[in-house]
């Protein structure tokens, strides 16, 4: 007998199609969207101009992307769908330095410099010495670690946003641990920045009566062979975004004390404004 569609039943309907031969976890993923989405219909009783709507506002998201802007994972950054990917991704082991988003300003292709480097390559914005370790569980330290860093200017963008006025890898390193496991290097404090809101996520954050802001943060992306990879940042504490971040990416223990500092001499001559001190702990592989 057919299964005609109704709605009453009408997700058991859509998915009685999908092909016994489809791969398991395609159909899987698709059968527990069209019963979810179906339900949303339902739950909130759809009207048809709501839907068209919606379909206005996707039409329109994938219009703004292109080679240097993702507005689909701005939508999901800030529907909190970024972060909840992440989570259930990263169970870590207990006392694991926590992940979070990754964000869409990583580049490749950054030079890895001199262990205590300044990546503050327009020399503008409060200096900042940032140090600490990559170690294991334990507490041991890692030898080899990539530490990959980056983050905005003094003025709230990074340089591949403004490509004709920073200049190229501006506020980017990396650099490799030795056999005591220790980092550091000299950027600048960073502070709090607005995501892209010219599009229609930011249009429905508007009307959502809520702000595109992220608090102050430096994003680190640190790697070793035979441990976990970590994506996460270091969020400056007392910022004003730390419990509202637009993208949910704050975690507790991620907030770090940014001290005023007489720094010592691995900062090389010039003496930082402030210091930023966090170790990494990284589960194994």
């Amino acid at each position: 007998m057919t299964d005609y569609f109704t709605e009453t039943g009408s997700a058991e309907t859509v998915n009685a199609r999908i092909s016994p031969d489809a791969d398991a976890r395609l159909a899987a993923v698709m059968a527990s969207l069209v019963r979810h989405l179906h339900a949303f219909v339902k739950d909130v009783t759809l009207t048809e101009a709501e839907w068209e709507t919606a379909i206005a506002f996707l039409t329109r998201t994938g219009q703004m992307c292109s080679d240097t802007r993702q507005e689909f994972i701005l939508l999901s950054d800030v529907l909190g769908v970024s972060m909840l990917v992440d989570a259930v991704n990263n169970r870590k082991p207990a006392g694991s330095t926590p992940s979070t988003v990754f964000g869409p300003f990583h580049v490749d292709g950054v030079p890895e410099r001199k262990m205590g480097a300044n990546i503050s390559l327009d020399g503008v914005g409060e200096p900042c010495l940032f140090r600490g370790r990559v170690v294991d569980l334990e507490g041991r330290p890692i030898a080899g670690a990539t530490v990959d860093v980056w983050s905005d200017n003094a003025d709230g963008f990074y340089d591949v946003q403004q490509p004709d006025t920073q200049p190229q890898h501006n506020n980017r390193g990396i650099f490799v641990t030795g056999a005591d496991g220790r980092y550091w290097f000299t950027g600048i404090k960073p502070v709090s920045y607005p995501i892209p809101d010219d599009g229609p996520v930011g249009e429905m954050l508007g009307h959502l009566g809520r702000h595109p802001w992220r608090p102050a943060h430096m994003h680190f992306l640190v790697s070793a062979p035979g441990y976990d990879r970590l994506i996460t940042h270091t969020f400056v504490a007392g910022d004003d975004y730390l419990a509202s971040d637009a993208v949910f990416g704050v975690k507790a223990p991620l907030i770090v004390d940014f001290a005023r500092t007489d720094a010592g001499p691995e900062a090389g001559p010039e003496t930082p404004l402030w210091q930023a001190d966090y170790d990494f702990v990284l589960p194994p592989a």
